[in-house]
């Protein structure tokens, strides 16, 4: 998995958060214009769901890589460090993209969408 060492390892998690960001509010600009859900059923509707399945499949990719990067680091030997860096670095630029879906995603826990 000598992918792990890729110095693109460092920008993907934020990459991933990148395209997950604009896939959540252009989902949600589409919803709202198709048909929007009813606002007084509060925040568990159709749409809400569907982008928070998307919020947490992006959180279980993004973890799911950053574990690999962690063990891809620990795997290394000594006299590789680069290796190691990049692998940690990259573990945890993932981590820092869960916290930031995490914190972008929670108004879909308790805001209806389209008001």
């Amino acid at each position: 998995m000598t992918w792990l060492y890729h110095p693109l390892q460092i920008p993907l998690g934020l990459i991933v958060w990148g395209m997950w960001f604009i896939a959540l509010y252009s989902g949600l600009s589409v919803g709202c214009a198709i048909g929007p859900p009813d606002a007084a059923a509060g925040p568990w509707n159709w749409l809400n769901i569907v982008l928070g399945g998307a919020s947490l499949a992006t959180v279980a990719l993004l973890l799911g890589l950053s574990a690999l990067c962690w063990r891809a680091s620990r795997r290394v030997g000594k006299d590789e460090r680069a290796k190691r860096f990049i692998a940690r670095v990259g573990a945890s630029v993932h981590l820092v993209a869960v916290l930031a879906t995490l914190f972008i995603a929670l108004p879909i826990v308790g805001l209806p969408p389209c008001v």
